[in-house]
């Protein structure tokens, strides 16, 4: 039997239109499984699913705005009358702020909270009852570095990616009589379309030489890859952690433990 075979199982990833969501979701889909993006971009996550299908895998997409508990519920139960099952969660849908406390309005604290913390409680709610139902399951949530230690101009995100890291201890330790797993996965600096969109907007003629910056604070001297992501995220969700719960896994370039 193949390692880290997802045959026969389900997998729900938010946010797979793009980087890190849609690395995962090609890989899980290579690996067998049958995948429901959610993504409150129906295109980017139509385009996902036209990938997969093109490489012979199984894939299915809804619009889905992750901060309605309302949505999350009628697309997981849509998945799930799919497919007959629920066996994995990606929490992966998520945004970003850059600023520190007195740069970040209360507004601005509101858009993240929405998204990065009440959409992952939303996702994790309602998916819970199904695992439960289901007889167990796994889930994986997309935290971050920034939820490990202090990272300058970030404190929205960094509060919502601490509430992701919790969430994960919390659910890990109320599930683990119901047979399921709850781990998280803590990137450093990922090179994404967000990343290159961000450099665009905010340092137009100085792209590259911001790029080189941010790519040499990981002490591995570059960004790492949503492939990279999205290739320990078949792991923690494979059987082959059936023994793993409650746990976070940095995958940093050496950020946490290399000065």
């Amino acid at each position: 039997m193949a390692l880290f075979s997802l045959c026969g199982k389900t997998a729900v990833v938010t946010g797979a239109g793009s980087g890190i969501g849609k690395a995962i979701a090609l890989l899980f889909a290579q690996q067998g499984a049958a995948v429901e993006i959610l993504d409150i971009d129906a295109d980017k996550g139509a385009a996902t699913v036209e990938a997969i299908r093109g490489a012979g895998g199984t894939a299915e997409c809804q619009s889905c705005d992750v901060g309605d508990l309302s949505q999350v519920q009628a697309c997981i139960n849509k998945a799930c009358e799919r497919q007959g099952a629920l066996d994995i969660l990606i929490n992966n849908a998520g945004i970003a702020h850059v600023g520190n406390l007195l740069g970040t309005t209360e507004a601005d604290l509101d858009r993240i909270y929405r998204v990065n913390v009440k959409g992952v409680y939303n996702c994790l709610k309602t998916s819970v009852e199904k695992m439960v139902a289901y007889g167990g399951g796994v889930i994986l949530n997309l935290a971050s570095i920034a939820s490990l230690i202090g990272v300058k101009d970030r404190f929205a995100y960094s509060m919502s990616k601490g509430a992701v890291l919790t969430m994960t201890y919390s659910v890990a330790t109320d599930y683990v009589d119901h047979k399921i797993r709850c781990n998280c996965i803590c990137p450093a600096r990922i090179h994404t379309p967000f990343v290159d969109g961000f450099l665009r907007d905010n340092y137009a003629g100085h792209e590259q030489e911001v790029f080189e910056k941010l790519s040499k604070y990981q002490p591995i001297g570059r960004m790492g890859t949503p492939e990279e992501v999205a290739a320990l995220a078949v792991y923690l969700c494979s059987d082959e952690a059936a023994f793993i719960t409650g746990c976070a896994y940095p995958i940093d370039g050496g950020v946490l433990t290399i000065t």
